[in-house]
């Protein structure tokens, strides 16, 4: 045997161990600890059951978030500026301001332009007059407008993953949607609730005792909110709306203990900056109730005893473990930039995803032995050869597929199966081309020559154009197509190296020993 042929033997004998270390695990599940390999054949949700969730981003919503922020930026810089302003407000996407004294007018352009960038002014300044309307920049509202599927996406990617789902899928649809998939998880509840929390964490001053008017009518630059009073009673807390602090300053956040009464609660740490103005604002109410609101609901109201310098803080409500851990997930990685609606729920049961299974093996099962049937019957020999490499092409595909963490779903196994008839095609062409050389008068090893090359042609302009087919599905395709385009790439890759590659070492083989005096075609 020749160094040509041995070489390729022992890349394919390497590849066959390969491909046993990484499917192992899918069918025998206590392996020895010193196995390298331990992740299974993943299943999609059309297999293994779960829920299917389609979010809409309410973009519009994120642009407006992005101008109350800026709105709430411009009234603090006033208030440390002394510039007196009777009102400022936000109409759209549109702020307005009412100066005291209209004198102070420059003064306020410089400082907007100075301290917000993102606001520029809406129509032709009149520097008579004391009110002044700005705008959200235009290539500010387009950056939001572009990015904001992105950044929810990645937020909700981090939440899923600390929520411990195995393999889900987390896709963008279209411009302003999102699909979410959660195998194994029957119970969506838990999961929508973490997903969709838009986990706004402000941090406001209760009212001082005879300010702010009543509940049911708060004074100018008050307002109500829901929250949680003793015992875990619903209760109605009146505070002040200008926001002290965001959660966009929490740099971690951990569950801890509380007390036996109050159950959980949740520790956060600031980073630098908000751990600084959190010691101005303690330092400056001493004495007075900090609400830390949560998605409009004050979660807890502790007095400010002492100014709190080092940047760590809690928040107590009575949580459970599930409910403190989802909500130290969700302060860690941060507030969805736009809240989400859900437009679509489906979830499949395990039962239905096990008789998919079923079918779709005996599907491959039924398409995979006729083949092999029929190609014995009209190839006699070189058919078996053809049926070694197909079976071996399979087992190749589910091992990178194994390798390479790529979900298997119902579309994967029509890929499987279109897979199989691709094979068997490029063997078809290669025999009948042997044949052809055959009848010709040629000896076997010429006729072997001339028919792999004759064939190679015809085979790799066919592979060619299905590869391109395959890459658009995968890169413009979302959830089940992209699976299909997976799984069609690599058997066109697994076709090529056994239907090509493989089935002419064992012809060479024969050959070399001088065991093939004629071709059984």
């Amino acid at each position: 045997m020749n160094r040509s042929i041995l070489t390729r033997l022992l890349l394919f004998a390497g590849l066959a161990l390969a491909t046993v270390v990484v499917l192992l695990p899918t069918f025998v599940h206590s392996l020895p600890r010193w196995w390298p390999w331990r992740q299974p054949v993943r299943l999609g949700l059309d297999l293994q059951g779960g829920t299917h969730l389609l979010y809409h981003v309410d973009i519009d919503q994120a642009v407006d978030n992005v101008v109350d922020r800026d709105m709430q930026d411009l009234e603090n810089e006033l208030r440390q500026a002394q510039i007196g302003a009777t009102d400022v407000s936000r109409d759209g996407h549109t702020v307005r301001i009412k100066l005291a004294n209209k004198d102070k007018r420059r003064d306020v352009e410089d400082l907007v332009r100075e301290r917000i960038p993102t606001l520029v002014p809406a129509q032709n300044p009149d520097v008579e007059a004391a009110d002044l309307t700005y705008t959200i920049d235009p290539k500010e509202e387009r950056r939001v407008r572009d990015n904001v599927v992105d950044q929810a996406l990645k937020i909700i990617r981090n939440r899923i993953d600390q929520f411990g789902v195995a393999e889900p899928t987390v896709v963008a649809q279209g411009s302003d949607e999102i699909v979410v998939q959660l195998p194994g998880i029957q119970d969506p509840q838990r999961a929508k609730d973490l997903i969709g929390k838009t986990a706004v964490l402000e941090f406001k001053l209760l009212a001082a005792n005879g300010q702010g008017g009543s509940l049911e009518h708060p004074a100018p630059g008050y307002q109500a909110l829901p929250g949680k009073g003793e015992g875990g009673r619903r209760t109605t807390y009146l505070v002040e709306k200008r926001v002290l602090m965001t959660g966009d300053m929490v740099k971690n956040a951990t569950i801890a203990p509380a007390s036996q009464t109050e159950g959980m609660a949740v520790e956060f740490e600031l980073d630098a900056r908000g751990a600084a103005k959190f010691g101005e604002v303690t330092t400056q109410n001493v004495g007075r109730n900090l609400a830390i609101v949560l998605d409009g609901v004050v979660e807890s109201a502790p007095t400010i005893r002492e100014p709190i310098r080092g940047g760590h803080g809690q928040i107590t409500g009575r949580f459970d473990f599930a409910e403190a851990q989802d909500l130290a997930n969700v302060l860690r990685n941060g507030a969805l930039p736009a809240p989400l609606k859900l437009e679509e729920e489906r979830s499949v049961g395990p039962s239905l995803g096990k008789d998919s299974i079923n079918k779709g093996v005996l599907s491959f099962a039924l398409g995979t032995g006729a083949v092999i049937l029929f190609m014995v019957l009209y190839y006699r020999g070189g058919g078996l050869i053809a049926d070694m490499a197909l079976v071996l092409n399979v087992f190749f595909l589910v091992g990178a597929l194994a390798a390479l963490g790529a979900t298997l779903s119902l579309p994967g196994i029509a890929g499987i199966v279109l897979t199989v008839g691709m094979a068997v095609d490029a063997n078809v062409l290669i025999l009948e081309r042997i044949r052809e050389e055959l009848r010709l008068g040629k000896s076997v090893r010429a006729a072997v020559d001339a028919g792999y090359d004759r064939a190679w042609h015809a085979i790799r302009d066919s592979n060619l154009t299905t590869a391109l087919s395959g890459v658009i599905l995968f890169f413009f395709g979302t959830g089940p197509i992209a699976g299909f385009a997976v799984t069609l790439l690599l058997g066109i890759a697994s076709s090529l190296l056994t239907g090509f590659v493989g089935t002419r070492i064992v012809y060479d083989i024969l050959m070399a020993r001088r065991r093939l005096t004629t071709v059984s075609v």
